[in-house]
């Protein structure tokens, strides 16, 4: 399986906050998870960390089958929607914004 992620390094301007999860919510998850081939989406937001820098203030991981499935969710109509939606994120948001996609093994946990 495979993982792309989209690492939101920076700060939520100030007093901008409930805005930003509101447009998440409101806009981009409904965006997110029609992406073809997506088989899972999670909203990470850092609690704490052992280090100051950096400060990921959103990482969005999205778990694909393959790489050949990534690359049809990043050439599909969804993906291009759910860019033009995330412009009013960056509005929102003081960092950058990068991707990286993680090839990922699972392992189930012992039995008690």
């Amino acid at each position: 399986m495979f993982i792309r992620c989209a690492f939101f390094r920076g700060v939520i301007k100030p007093g901008r906050k409930a805005e930003f999860d509101a447009h998440i919510q409101a806009e981009l998850v409904a965006l997110w998870t029609r992406f073809p081939h997506v088989q899972e989406v999670r909203v990470l937001r850092q609690v704490e960390s052992d280090t100051s820098d950096p400060h990921f203030e959103m990482v969005l991981a999205m778990r694909f089958p393959s790489r050949e499935a990534i690359a049809e969710a990043l050439d599909s109509k969804t993906r291009y929607a759910s860019r033009e939606a995330s412009k009013r994120l960056f509005e929102l948001f003081d960092g950058d914004v990068f991707h990286t996609v993680f090839s990922a093994d699972e392992f189930p946990l012992p039995a008690s």
